[in-house]
């Protein structure tokens, strides 16, 4: 019988879901110029500062101000290089976004809602 539990207990550990930061997502995301990706990731309301014009927008206006960076600088590629530990109220992370016309560091907060991260900030300068 207590293999049985054990058994049933292992199942339903190994099946219930763990929400990570997506960080894999926004890589993918920065990579593929694809400002409506990011801004779905983020809180209804975000804090975006880019090249220091910074705004509080919602989710639609998130992702006009980053296709219009992401029109000005297309990018070659994203990565992060440094990611904080994830806590019961968020994370950040910085990462490097290289485009065309030089090299710019992407600094993202993230805040924890029910059992998702959400970018809550995000600020983009040049390095």
């Amino acid at each position: 019988m207590s293999l049985l539990f054990t058994f049933l207990t292992s199942i339903i550990v190994s099946l219930s879901v763990t929400t990570d930061v997506p960080y894999l997502e926004i890589e993918k995301a920065f990579e593929l110029n694809d400002a409506q990706a990011i801004s779905m990731m983020g809180k209804s309301k975000v804090l975006i500062n880019v090249l220091g014009k910074e705004g509080v927008y919602s989710q639609p206006q998130a992702s006009l101000v980053l296709k219009y960076f992401f029109k000005r600088k297309p990018g070659s590629s994203f990565g992060f290089f440094f990611k904080g530990q994830e806590s019961s109220d968020g994370s950040f992370a910085i990462g490097n976004y290289q485009s065309q016309s030089g090299e710019f560091r992407v600094t993202i907060h993230f805040k924890k809602i029910n059992d998702d991260f959400k970018i809550e900030s995000l600020t983009i300068e040049a390095s």
